[in-house]
């Protein structure tokens, strides 16, 4: 793409939102109110806002190589203390996507560089479902799998830390694991049974808050 061509999509974006609503982006600059935390991947073919059909505004949105939600990576735990507690979001989503260049980066055994310990997050993914994606003998099959597999375990993540935990306690925040499927452009629930997976951790990373 040209970059030039970016600012004159830009100018027809302005003119078309004020065609609608002269006051658009006068109240766009009032704040943002959003009720979801969207946290996906960067591949340029999963656009949150498009796959949704949401306005700006409407999502908070976290992307990064292959939607993880790493403890130690304050990138998205900054994002989701702040969306949490600041925003006081009503849902947090981790929307993985089949065809994701980076769990199959994690699946080839070749030596990525600074790429590596982040990926080693996915391959820990494979290890505790070695034995269900192992018996998938289809290679797709398996891939579409362990992107699910790491969309729950993402979630399982976002369940551990503190603020999700209390904002689950005192106001139901809620945890919802999707995955886009961009050949057919459909937006799947997984239909994750976060409560089960809460009673199930609660025990080892039950937070007392």
């Amino acid at each position: 793409m040209d970059i030039a061509k970016v600012f004159e999509n830009n100018a027809t974006w302005i003119e078309s939102k004020l065609e609608k609503d002269p006051n658009y982006f006068k109240e766009l600059a009032k704040g943002q109110n959003p009720d979801i935390l969207y946290i996906g991947c960067s591949d340029s073919r999963v656009s949150a806002e498009d796959l949704m059909g949401v306005q700006p505004g409407e999502v908070f949105v976290h992307r990064n190589i292959a939607n993880m939600v790493i403890s130690i990576d304050l990138n998205s735990m900054s994002v989701l203390n702040y969306a949490v507690d600041n925003l006081g979001v009503d849902h947090v989503v981790v929307c993985g996507h089949y065809e994701c260049g980076g769990v199959k980066a994690a699946m080839n055994a070749s030596d990525l560089g600074i790429l590596n310990p982040w990926l080693r997050n996915i391959r820990d993914v494979y290890r505790l479902h070695k034995k269900e994606l192992n018996a998938i003998e289809d290679e797709s099959a398996r891939y579409n799998r362990l992107v699910e597999l790491n969309v729950q375990e993402q979630c399982v993540n976002v369940l551990k830390t503190a603020v999700v935990q209390k904002a689950v306690r005192k106001r139901g925040l809620k945890v919802h694991g999707w995955v886009f499927d961009v050949a057919e452009g459909k937006l799947i629930d997984l239909k994750l049974d976060h409560e089960k997976i809460l009673k199930e951790i609660r025990e080892i990373y039950d937070l007392g808050v």
